[in-house]
């Protein structure tokens, strides 16, 4: 199976940031009032990182269980919209134009359709959507990487995702997405890698439209 016949069949596992149609996830035991204090003041500011972003664009490289490997780039508007493109030779395209998240498949001419709350990306792209009342901070290890832990318990089909966050001055909030690892409901785990982040670019919000496949056979330009 390819790569992107396997993307189609966990249906974004991409994004599985199933991540993302939020619950709350707690905490196992009761931990000390200093350690909930630092918690949350972490997840304040991993909120306001993401919402500190106007533009930005950066590499992707997307590894399932499998270790196979696809690649291209991320390119982020707020508020909700999103693209990830593959490259002009592929066939697949994930999309959000601010209200609905896409998956456009031009091999098979379909189209799947998830509103931004409901969709596996809803954390990173809602902004009605606070990571804070759904995420959990789990130890690293180092004060310089924060790992969250965002999952509904209440839908399990919709998987889990832990966003990882470093340090960095120069980035919006001061702290820079590095990587998410997914993992959806049939426990079939994607990682998703950031690199070479730009941010405040000129970005038109041309580039969220997309050819619908079902509306014509040719293949995009």
């Amino acid at each position: 199976m390819t790569m992107l016949k396997h993307l189609r069949r966990t249906g974004m596992a991409l994004a599985a940031a199933g991540t993302i149609a939020l619950g709350v996830s707690l905490p196992h035991g009761e931990p000390a009032p200093h350690a909930l204090a630092q918690s949350s003041a972490d997840l304040d500011r991993a909120v306001s990182a993401l919402r500190s972003i106007s533009t930005m664009k950066a590499d992707f490289s997307q590894t399932d269980r499998q270790g196979r490997t696809a690649r291209g780039t991320m390119t982020l508007k707020s508020p909700g919209k999103i693209r990830f493109d593959y490259g002009r030779d592929s066939d697949l395209l994930i999309v959000s134009n601010g209200r609905s998240l896409y998956m456009v498949d031009y091999e098979v001419n379909q189209v799947e359709r998830w509103p931004i709350r409901n969709s596996p990306l809803g954390a990173l792209l809602d902004p009605e959507r606070d990571m804070k009342d759904y995420g959990t901070l789990i130890p690293t290890g180092n004060p310089d990487v924060l790992s969250i832990d965002v999952r509904d318990p209440n839908k399990p089909e919709l998987g889990r995702m832990n966003l990882i966050f470093v340090r960095n001055s120069s980035a919006p909030g001061g702290l820079q997405l590095t990587h998410w690892v997914a993992l959806d409901a049939q426990n079939h785990r994607t990682t998703v890698r950031l690199t070479n982040h730009r941010y405040g670019v000129s970005v038109p919000d041309s580039t969220f439209n997309f050819r619908d496949p079902r509306r014509s056979s040719r293949r995009p330009r």
